[in-house]
């Protein structure tokens, strides 16, 4: 589970004659992640694609364009079919040219709409203006401008031109047409030029005749002539994609499958007779494989497990983080990673490859993503109902959604909404009310969020406790970071990677002591010395041994890593471990925020050191009943109608904004511990994708 599945380094030789025997064969297992040739050996070259990949790579590319021209979905499919030669010379041709042309009909309606959209827009200012188009063009005499802005201006403009001898200027609104004569020596843009400089936005005069509002009439008749050509155009695509969907997937999934198989020899190596081909395959699978080969070819190819790639990278690896297991010739190959995780751990996975896919050689960490994630994000929301929310969004998610991201952070939120509902049945929480506290534990539940100012040393519990799962969770990063090391032999592992832990944790043990105990807070002695621990703190002498040992590791520290080594173990050490306080702040001000939405809508009031919400009866019963209650606030459902609707409006405002921060800030504080804190001691990734050559038939049966 820690390690992906073990791959075996394979080759398969043969004449060239039996190549596409070799590739469909090979094709059908699905289980061969190919190597490409890096052209080293000597005396052989990189294969070519087969015969006719260059066609079907073609077809391909318009099959493609089709299912998405006609907007084909998987829900169109149908049942699988067999698609042979003849139907894709035949069949698709005819569809092809029905789809081809009714496309190029869409376009050019779509584009005569576009066109008439735009006139539209430019006759409504003429029709705002109110004359008759014919009168605003074909004049040999007289120049004509229809336009938008300042009235006034335009008449003080023309008035002041020189080079017009008479005008008028009609007015409707912002709206004008100039009509001006200019003298006879005036240039042929006079009345234009008289405008320059005026804000004013010009119109062209559309050469129509008759009203402005008759004319924009056949505008949108003729746009509404236009948009029923369109549908018509759409209805006969629909019924092409209806008629033709189920062909077009299973053409465009056969032609896949051919332009694969043809660009096969690519990563082949080849010489004039013969080839050979290389890839990784799971060890469990290669049997199965070799008897596949064997039982279609016979003698005619070699098939031969090279190596089983250990866990632990060769000797000769190009440096840290950077190994590679040798292949035959002298080339190097990494073995491709297929992660190795109970299934209700999987979606774990994509959080892991949010930062990089595991390699090879490196340690999977999912299933310890699997078991903190959720822990630390329940133990910050720790809440019924909205566990039970998370939960039910995330198994929506998990099952309705195609994307296989989205889908797995959907698992995700299953899982971690089941915690939240855990640790909220511990605090005795629904939606931030006591309620499974008061009929589950009779008013005691085993945990308190520390809210209340009775309980404010749970708060400081809190505190505490994120410090110890600091220190557990780190140590395990750097623990797996030293057995890493430990096959570079065990002083490597001692000064950088154990070395670290050392430093930390003897510090730690060390605050943790009476040694030097008046400048440290109470808080360190007193928050665990309940029953059951009963823990008051290390004794000094524990102290001053634990920090003697810390010191140790920092003098291994510098020893392996120098000043940088010196400085960012000071700090990390303390800082990381108090990053982790994050998980104590973010439960007490998510709960904070939940009460304090219950209280504005249902009011409170405290007794003895404790908050009670009024959700049955309003503050005179609490003065009636309980005297020596002190009022918080009176709860707008205790008031008039506008503040109960008011309320209402808080309430379901104020709890989905409690759930969506959960997300955003109790989820990502929870990524960060785990991708900065914990992944940061010991974490490489780097690793390639498992990518079996062959395809998982969806639209198409075998022929």
């Amino acid at each position: 589970m820690l390690r992906p599945e073990q791959m075996s380094k394979v080759s398969v030789t043969g004449t060239k004659n039996v190549i596409e025997d070799v590739i469909d064969v090979t094709h059908d297992q699905r289980v061969l992640h190919l190597s490409d040739y890096d052209g080293t050996i000597e005396g052989f070259d990189a294969g070519s694609p087969l015969d006719g990949a260059d066609a079907a790579s073609e077809k391909l590319v318009t099959v493609r364009s089709l299912i998405n021209i006609l907007d084909v979905t998987e829900a169109d499919a149908g049942p699988a079919r067999i698609v042979t030669d003849e139907a894709l010379e035949g069949e698709f041709e005819s569809v092809r040219q029905q789809v081809n042309e009714l496309d190029d009909e869409r376009v050019a309606v779509e584009n005569d709409l576009e066109a008439i959209d735009e006139e539209i827009a430019a006759a409504e200012p003429f029709v705002t203006l109110g004359i008759d188009l014919d009168l605003l063009w074909g004049y040999d005499t007289l120049d004509v401008v229809v336009g938008e802005g300042d009235t006034d201006a335009v008449g003080h403009a023309l008035a002041d031109a020189g080079s017009i001898q008479s005008y008028e200027v009609f007015t409707e609104g912002d709206v004008f047409a100039a009509v001006a004569y200019p003298e006879s020596n005036a240039p042929a843009d006079a009345l234009s030029e008289a405008l320059v400089g005026l804000e004013v936005e010009r119109y062209d005069v559309p050469e129509a005749e008759g009203s402005p509002a008759d004319y924009l009439e056949r505008l949108e008749h003729r746009k509404q002539q236009l948009r029923s050509d369109l549908e018509s155009v759409e209805s006969n695509l629909r019924s092409l994609r209806l008629e033709h969907a189920g062909f077009l997937l299973a053409a465009e999934e056969k032609l896949s499958i051919e332009v694969q198989k043809a660009e096969a020899p690519l990563s082949f190596a080849t010489t004039e007779h013969a080839f050979f081909a290389e890839g990784w395959i799971p060890t469990r699978d290669y049997e199965s494989y070799a008897s596949a080969l064997k039982d279609a070819l016979g003698e005619r190819i070699e098939v031969e497990e090279l190596e089983r790639a250990a866990y632990e990278p060769p000797e000769h690896e190009v440096g840290h983080g950077e190994q590679e297991a040798v292949a035959d010739g002298g080339r190097t190959d990494q073995p491709p990673v297929v992660q190795d995780n109970p299934k209700v751990a999987e979606p774990f996975e994509m959080l892991v490859r949010v930062i990089n896919r595991p390699n090879y050689f490196d340690l999977d960490p999912t299933l310890i993503l699997f078991l903190t994630f959720p822990i630390f994000y329940g133990f910050m929301i720790g809440d019924v109902g909205y566990g039970i929310l998370y939960t039910a969004a995330g198994w929506l998610m998990y099952t309705r959604l195609d994307s296989d991201a989205l889908a797995a952070l959907g698992g995700v939120a299953v899982i971690s909404g089941l915690a939240t509902v855990v640790f909220g049945i511990l605090y005795g929480e629904v939606f931030g009310f006591h309620l499974i506290s008061e009929y589950v534990w009779a008013g005691h539940p085993p945990l308190h969020k520390g809210l209340m100012p009775a309980e404010g040393e749970w708060a400081r519990l809190w505190l505490v406790v994120s410090v110890l799962a600091a220190l557990l969770h780190l140590t395990l990063g750097y623990a797996i970071d030293t057995y890493k090391r430990l096959r570079h032999g065990a002083w490597e592992a001692l000064t950088e990677g154990a070395s670290w832990a050392i430093l930390m944790v003897g510090l730690w043990v060390w605050i943790f002591s009476r040694a030097m105990e008046s400048a440290k807070p109470e808080l360190l002695f007193t928050s665990l010395s309940g029953q059951p621990l009963g823990f008051t703190g290390f004794s000094p002498t524990v102290g001053w041994a634990a920090i003697v040992i810390g010191l140790a590791g920092y003098a291994l520290l510098i020893y392996a890593e120098g000043a940088i080594g010196a400085v960012e173990g000071a700090l990390n050490s303390l800082t990381h471990v108090l990053s982790y306080t994050r998980l104590a702040a973010v439960m007490l001000a998510k709960g904070g925020m939940a009460f304090v939405v219950n209280l504005l809508f249902f009011g409170a009031y405290q007794t003895e050191g404790e908050f009670h919400f009024m959700l049955n009866h309003g503050w005179s019963h609490v003065q009636s009943t309980h005297p020596e209650a002190t009022l918080m606030f009176g709860g707008l459902i205790h008031g008039s109608i506008a503040a109960v609707v008011g309320g209402v409006v808080i309430f379901v405002l104020g709890h989905a904004l409690v759930l969506a921060l959960g997300v955003t800030s109790a989820g990502l504080q929870a990524v960060r511990l785990e991708y900065v804190e914990f992944f940061g001691k010991f974490y490489e990734g780097g690793g390639e994708k498992y990518e079996p050559f062959g395809h998982q038939r969806t639209y198409t049966t075998q022929d």
